[in-house]
């Protein structure tokens, strides 16, 4: 797999159960979302910006697509809402491994710059580091409508883990 076949897979509309154990508030947190994946054209005008803002021709990004999701937690009541997108450009010398750009990270809501690999296995795996701490998601497909992710956020110094989580997304099969 490559990260054309691999966003390509992960286009539609996705319901998502995630179990999260946030470590330092000793605390376990279940999130329902809805998550929707669009691909954008290479000429979207967010994606070229975004890969102008890190100083990346937009001609090396391949299938730009946008994340939109919807959820809530049972935490706290509140409603878990937003969307990026997301900018993958590969390494020209080694294909399954590149940079995945977003308009708003995982861990922070920033800007990001990722370093992303495709195991032998088919396993998409994203690093991300930020000022405060450092994202590390793994992303499977069963088959085509269920995907497993697998996500860890730690301190910046890599030292301890904050957040442990698990997810498992069921494609809508009316838009599948």
């Amino acid at each position: 797999m490559d990260i054309t076949q691999f966003v390509e897979s992960s286009i539609g509309q996705w319901k998502s159960q995630r179990s999260a154990h946030h470590m330092i508030f000793s605390h376990f947190e279940a999130v329902r979302s809805e998550i929707e994946i669009v691909a954008l054209t290479p000429d979207n005008p967010a994606a070229i910006e975004l890969c102008q803002s890190y100083g990346i021709d937009p001609s090396q990004a391949v299938v730009p697509f946008q994340m939109s999701w919807e959820g809530e937690s049972d935490w706290n009541d509140e409603v878990l809402k937003g969307s990026t997108v997301l900018v993958p450009i590969p390494d020209p010398h080694v294909p399954n491994q590149g940079r995945l750009l977003r308009d708003r990270g995982y861990a922070e809501t920033i800007p990001a710059a990722a370093r992303y690999h495709i195991t032998a296995d088919d396993v998409f795996v994203l690093i991300t580091e930020y000022d405060r701490a450092a994202a590390e998601e793994r992303i499977w497909f069963v088959n085509p409508n269920l995907r497993f992710r697998v996500s860890t956020i730690k301190t910046s110094d890599g030292t301890g883990v904050v957040t442990a989580s698990f997810s498992s997304e069921l494609r809508s099969l009316a838009t599948a």
